[in-house]
């Protein structure tokens, strides 16, 4: 005897035209469409290839700032990976549910190519992957993605004849990337006005301090403001936007261009003030 099993019944969800399906089974649907786009996210997010590496060094470098070297010799396609001032990463710890930390690489790309060294600036906050990051020590390994963005885009004021005038702008930790691109050359000692503006809350918080000199001599000149300095500060107080506002300008619109990283509301107020100036907002670069 021969028995046909028939295939268990479906709810018909489209018997016309203009029928609809029952809002339990679109519950159940939409409930599905969730599960597969949180699946999703979670495969995309277990692709990120993440490459260990040891800790070389922490030191502090100013009030809730630490100087963090890692020795990347090991990983030379990492090394390579870095190939602008500018350009940052993303860093954990291993076995650390804590939110990987974006960090920009605060050294020069031909550091990593010499030495095997990514350097960074990190400002400890509370209960982040960079506090935890700041309480290691050498021989500590971490865990790195390898280098993103395109960085400042520096042809953008080259050559150095046709923009003299390069003023730059950061706050906090926002002078990491500076660093970079200061250290990395970019025709400083060609160009008759190049400023760096850094602003902190006092000297305590003011990082690099020990590299200012060099930077000088390479052909950028220095100015310190201070939004809570003490009694004996005889330099430019309050903000970095103000400080600007103030000073004078000497530049031609047409041969200047700008460099900013730090906090939102002085990059905007500095790119205002720029504009209002003359200056082409595609001269005005920012670390993407």
């Amino acid at each position: 005897m021969n028995i046909t099993l028939a295939p268990p019944s479906l709810p018909h969800l489209c018997s016309h035209a203009h029928s609809h399906p029952p809002m339990a089974i679109l519950r159940r649907l939409t409930r599905h469409r969730r599960l597969f786009s949180v699946a999703a996210a979670a495969v995309r997010q277990d692709t990120t290839p993440w490459i260990p590496a040891p800790l070389a060094g922490i030191q502090p470098a100013a009030e809730s700032l630490f100087h963090v070297t890692v020795d990347v010799s090991d990983s030379p396609d990492l090394a390579a990976s870095h190939t602008a001032a500018g350009q940052y990463l993303q860093l954990r710890l291993p076995d650390d549910s804590t939110k990987p930390s974006f960090l920009a690489i605060a050294s020069p790309p031909s550091l990593a190519a010499a030495r095997g060294v990514f350097e960074f600036l990190v400002k400890s906050v509370s209960g982040s992957t960079a506090e935890s990051l700041c309480g290691l020590g050498k021989g500590d390994v971490v865990e790195l993605t390898q280098a993103m963005g395109r960085g400042f885009d520096i042809h953008q004021i080259s050559p150095a004849e046709e923009y003299p005038t390069v003023l730059i702008f950061a706050t906090g930790s926002g002078i990491s990337p500076i660093r970079s691109l200061i250290e990395s050359g970019f025709g400083a000692n060609k160009r008759p006005d190049v400023r760096l503006y850094y602003g902190a809350r006092n000297l305590q918080r003011m990082a690099y301090q020990d590299r200012f000199k060099d930077w000088e001599s390479s052909g950028v000149k220095i100015v310190p403001v201070l939004s809570q300095p003490d009694d004996n500060w005889t330099g430019e107080r309050g903000y970095v936007q103000a400080a600007f506002a103030r000073a004078k300008k000497i530049y031609s619109p047409q041969g200047a261009g700008a460099v900013l990283c730090g906090q939102k509301q002085m990059s905007e107020e500095i790119t205002s003030l720029l504009a209002a100036d003359g200056v082409s907002t595609d001269k005005i670069l920012k670390n993407f």
